[in-house]
């Protein structure tokens, strides 16, 4: 069978390696834009193995994340990538936090999150001296790693098995005809497929559209920037220290991410992107400004939580006021201590009543799996997303 997958991020270069190497091998070729692969999400993530502490249990993301990120360990000690469990410790910076901390914990006890436990100040200080906070939640199994080298391991196995990543192939049609998929290029170049797997993150919208699907959940792109601590600072974190989730809000807020490859990260925010590849704020494209204020559910979000997004741009216009918000978890932290880091852009999934698209959502149509949403945890659970794809792609070929 002639399989083509479309995106060279983590999640289809995962979903190509288990149809490379499964136990009915198929012929796969991985269509990818860009000059090389994880340019974009993949490449710019937290780097962050996440433990399943956040997700409704039952949930596609908390029944993958866990077995993805076992996988994920072993894989990287049979390819000798550095993996790395710093562990994480979720703080609640006063009593008013202490009751969505219970429902945290709540969560990740049904989620099965291995080696939890529930701290009081001292305790949490043990741990994380600097840190400020009356209670956390500390998760020892979480870990860090570099997604761009693992996402370079998953492109290596899929040519090991006879497969193609094809990079600088950006597709501008998709149709059917006798039977068949076909993937046209902006060259005119074509490419005929049994099956199809769309997996292309802040386009995922747009090709699911070239395919016949529906047009929504549409993609919103929002950068989320970043700052490090000068190494000189970086004493000030050993691990992970995050916030405890406000449900009424959509995003978790700016937290400390220790990087594999050494450095401590503080962020991201979220502005909403002037683009769906826009890192800068001088990075600015029309078609994708007018696509996306034009969305009926951008408009409805913006409605509910104007305040919350203010506030984002604030903290991304004044490095002042994004130090303040990261300061009220580690005190000592100053302006001084920190430099601006490279920042990334993720590709929210938005129905059009204004509601984030919150679990993965994978849609099939005749010929064709759409990854619609992929969001955190979907690096970690790359390589259990690709068995649940492959499944529906068996599924599918049985009816």
């Amino acid at each position: 069978m002639r399989i083509g997958v479309v995106g060279a991020g983590i999640v289809g270069l995962a979903v190509a390696r288990e149809l490379a190497q499964g136990q009915a091998p198929a012929v796969v070729t991985v269509l990818e834009k860009e000059r090389d692969v994880a340019t974009h999400q993949s490449g710019h993530n937290s780097g962050v193995v996440h433990a399943g502490v956040y997700y409704a249990p039952g949930s596609l993301k908390a029944r993958l994340c866990r077995e993805g990120g076992e996988r994920l360990e072993r894989y990287c000690a049979q390819r000798g990538i550095a993996f790395e469990r710093c562990g994480k410790l979720i703080v609640a910076r006063g009593s008013d936090e202490l009751g969505r901390l219970d429902e945290l914990e709540r969560r990740a006890r049904a989620n099965g999150v291995p080696g939890l436990r529930r701290l009081a100040a001292d305790a949490m200080r043990q741990i994380e001296p600097h840190v400020r906070g009356i209670a956390a939640l500390h998760s020892p199994q979480t870990a860090i790693v570099d997604y761009r080298v693992v996402a370079s391991a998953y492109a290596a196995d899929v040519r090991a098995a006879g497969g193609e990543v094809r990079c600088g192939f950006q597709v501008a049609s998709v149709s059917r005809r006798a039977g068949e998929v076909r993937v046209r290029s902006g060259g005119g170049a074509e490419l005929a497929f049994d099956r199809l797997i769309v997996c292309a993150g802040l386009h995922a919208d747009r090709l699911a559209r070239l395919a016949g699907a529906a047009a929504e959940p549409q993609i919103v792109p929002f950068r989320g920037e970043y700052y490090r601590l000068l190494p000189a600072r970086e004493h000030l974190v050993r691990g992970l220290i995050y916030p405890v989730p406000d449900p009424a809000y959509p995003f978790l807020g700016v937290h400390f991410t220790r990087r594999v490859a050494g450095g401590v990260e503080i962020g991201p925010n979220a502005v909403l992107a002037l683009g769906r590849e826009a890192y800068r704020w001088s990075d600015v494209v029309a078609r994708d400004v007018v696509e996306t204020l034009r969305y009926p559910g951008l408009r409805r979000l913006a409605r509910r939580h104007w305040r919350a997004g203010a506030a984002e741009l604030w903290g991304s216009l004044s490095r002042r006021a994004f130090v303040a918000r990261a300061r009220s978890y580690i005190p000592g932290l100053v302006v001084a201590d920190v430099e601006p880091a490279p920042a990334g852009v993720r590709a929210q999934a938005l129905d059009r009543d204004g509601s984030l698209v919150d679990d993965f959502r994978i849609d099939v149509i005749p010929g064709v799996v759409l990854v619609r949403n992929a969001p955190s945890p979907a690096a970690t659970a790359a390589l259990a997303i690709a068995d649940h794809i492959v499944g529906a792609l068996r599924d599918r070929s049985a009816q």
